[in-house]
Parts: structure tokens; sequence; C-alpha cells
């Protein structure tokens, strides 16, 4: 296994690497509600994307029951309670990650999301009812917060983790063991920026959406996603950035999903690309959850 800032040496492992690590996508997703829905400050002193205002607990309770009924029509969709003591939960993908077999559970930065780490009842779900084994991170000292950081191509096992606030570079060691990864290439993300999940997504395996304006170094990643998945590699621009249009996921082969939202701000050619990758473009609106600082992708927990 390799875990590295040379792209050469990246490649020279990953182009050889047949998509036989496991299915591209999920067997099933869980998502948390967001009861007690409202700004959580710690949170917000290192997500730009939060609102300073304006949380509609019932609009976002609206929303989230339609993402549900949604993603029911396409997987088996698992859905636990919220809870007003942690605002935050209704992005479980930060905590809670699967291999199959196994539950990892993250490290988050700020104590407001270090207790949803304790949840008895999302580690009961996993390691009792569904009898996976556990690999907790949550008491070491280096943040990790799992696939808001990593972003894996599961087919070809690989990983691509932005290093930030939540995620450092032990941390990011630390998944990459964690996860299995065959290789993980590990890069910085520009300054304000939080989460690599929102200026990149990994599609089914085989197409990539990225922002450049989202990373340090954009040229390094870009051609590395270029050398891996060809013209289905979609340059986002900073509006639909900002609309979170990288903050999308693919949890069946034929489809990339996103907010209503980042599905309206798409570019013809960004949509065209998705086409030519055999992926259509579904979308759940979203906007009171978006005010949170999170989008589609961050709701959506991912059962292998």
């Amino acid at each position: 296994m390799l875990i590295t800032r040379d792209p050469q040496a990246f490649l020279a492992l990953t182009r050889r690497l047949a998509p036989d690590a496991g299915p591209a996508t999920a067997r099933g997703v869980f998502l948390v509600s967001p009861d007690g829905f409202a700004r959580a400050e710690e949170s917000a002193r290192d997500n730009v994307y939060m609102a300073s205002a304006g949380f509609d607990a019932g609009e976002a309770l609206a929303e989230h029951r339609a993402l549900h009924q949604t993603l029911s029509t396409q997987l088996p969709v698992v859905a636990f309670a919220g809870d007003a003591a942690t605002p935050d939960a209704l992005f479980p993908n930060n905590v809670f990650a699967t291999v199959p077999g196994r539950v990892i559970v993250g490290r988050m930065r700020h104590a407001v999301r270090q207790r949803e780490a304790a949840r008895a009842d999302i580690r009961g779900f996993f390691t009792g009812l569904l009898g996976y084994a556990e690999t907790d991170l949550s008491s070491q000292p280096h943040p990790c917060e799992l696939t808001g950081a990593l972003v894996i191509d599961r087919a070809r096992g690989i990983g691509f983790c932005g290093l930030s606030e939540r995620c450092d570079a032990q941390g990011a060691a630390l998944m990459h063991a964690a996860f299995g990864l065959r290789a993980t290439f590990v890069f910085d993300l520009a300054p304000g920026e939080y989460h690599s999940n929102v200026v990149l997504a990994v599609l089914a395996g085989r197409a990539a959406l990225v922002c450049p304006d989202g990373l340090a170094e954009p040229a390094p990643l870009i051609a590395l996603l270029q050398a891996l998945y060809g013209r289905h590699v979609v340059l986002l621009s900073p509006a639909e950035k900002q609309a979170f249009a990288g903050n999308a996921i693919s949890i069946t082969p034929e489809a990339v999903w996103m907010s209503q939202g980042a599905a309206d701000r798409l570019e013809p050619g960004s949509q065209a690309a998705l086409r030519q990758a055999g992926l259509a473009v579904r979308s759940v609106a979203l906007p009171a959850i978006e005010a949170a600082g999170g989008s589609l992708r961050c709701c959506v927990g991912e059962i292998f």
C-alpha cells in the first residue's frame, strides 16, 4: 500500500490497477435526521459554506424526508434519529464509514461533532446487527474526518485525501490504513476549504468532478485524475463549486446525485461530460440543509 504526495509515484502504481478492489457503488446508505437543526458555531469556525442565519428546522426536516424517500427508490436506506445536541449529525459520512464487513469511526476536529462518534445506536447497528468489525479512530489525537476529507475510488481501491484543519497528514495515514486502500494521494486544499468532498468527487469509479480553485496546487491532482479517468474529468467553475456541484455521489452505477441547486448551476459542458460518462444527473432540493455548510453527498453515508 502506498500513501504519497508524489503524483508520479501514485500514477505509476494506480494506472496498472484493475477495477477489482470491490464494488464501485454501495449496497445501501444511511442518513441521520436533522432533528434540532441549527447553526453549529464551532463548525462555523472553519466552514465558510455555512450560512450566518436563516436556519429553518421545519424545512430541513422536510427536505431530508424527501431525500430519504427519493434515495429509497434506488437502494436500501437506513435513517437514524438526530439530536439537538449534535446539530451537524445530518452529515454522518464524516463520522462513520464502511468497507465490506467493517465500520470505521472517524476523529472529528470539533467537540460538537466528536459527540456523534460516541453514538451507541449507530455503532450497534453496524457491529451488533450487521456483525461488522469496528476500527475506532475517534480517540486518537489526529483529525481524520473520513469521507469528508478522503474521496475514494472503491473499484480501484485508491483515495485522494485533502489536508485541512479537518484532516492532518497523520490522520490521512490512519484513514489510508483503516480503509485498506492500495494507494492514497495526499494534497493540500486551498485556504478556506474544509473538506475534499466539497471540491472533488469520484463517480462510480469512472468519472470525476473537481473544482480547481478549491485546491492549493490544482495541476498535479487534475493531471492524475485525467490520467485515470480520461475525458470523464469535469472541471467545475467557482460558481458550480459554490452551489455544491462538487458535493456529489454515485449511489448506483448509472447516475450522479447532487442537490437541485447544484444541478441547476451545472454548466452545459459539465452536463455533457457527465452524459458522456454514462451518468444521468439526479437531484433533490436541499436549500435549507445547505445552510449548514454541506449538501447531498455529506448527508449520505455508504454501506459496503
